[in-house]
């Protein structure tokens, strides 16, 4: 988590005001709505790890580094691995999960957006991958991943991530 975290909010510091309304590879946001989703997903994983509810979706404040931190913190904790959710019913650990998968996936849509060097941790994307292999299909109906890509069976790992989520690993602006 720390460094997918870590590297995404790289990411969102580089931005420039005149880059917020790029259009992004994640078809509901540009830049400044993905960096707006970036704060709300950091603000949510914190009170999930804490055992509390999920958090209504604000407007984009520009303060993403700031929440990331707060959200490794409450995830550095043994005991917010622990047990299941009170608010989404799932495993803490499946929280993590998708918490990386969005630190992983959406640090690429920004990059991509605003020209900026991307390279994700070959763990993180392992571990990404994995994830989403299992859980794709809950991840569809629940709006969460697009109709998936398709990408050969020898792509790079994180194409494959890409692809299996529905995002296209050759998009540009």
């Amino acid at each position: 988590m720390r460094r997918a975290t870590e590297r995404t909010a790289e990411l969102v510091r580089g931005v420039r005001p005149e880059q917020l309304g790029l259009p992004t590879p994640c078809e509901k946001f540009d830049v400044s709505e993905l960096v707006g989703h970036l704060e709300w997903v950091a603000e949510m994983f914190e009170s999930l790890a804490h055992g509390g509810p999920m958090t209504e979706r604000g407007p984009y404040a520009g303060d993403f580094p700031e929440r990331a931190e707060r959200t490794l913190a409450a995830w550095s904790r043994p005991e917010a691995w622990e047990g299941t959710s009170p608010a989404m019913g799932l495993p803490m650990d499946v929280l993590a999960h998708m918490y990386l998968v969005d630190m992983v996936v959406h640090g690429w849509d920004l990059a991509r957006a605003v020209g900026q060097e991307y390279e994700p941790d070959p763990g993180a994307v392992s571990r990404a991958l994995s994830f989403t292999d299992r859980m794709v299909e809950t991840g569809r109906q629940r709006g969460a991943f697009g109709p998936p890509v398709a990408v050969p069976d020898d792509a790079p790992p994180f194409d494959r991530l890409l692809g299996v989520i529905g995002r296209d690993p050759a998009w540009t602006p």
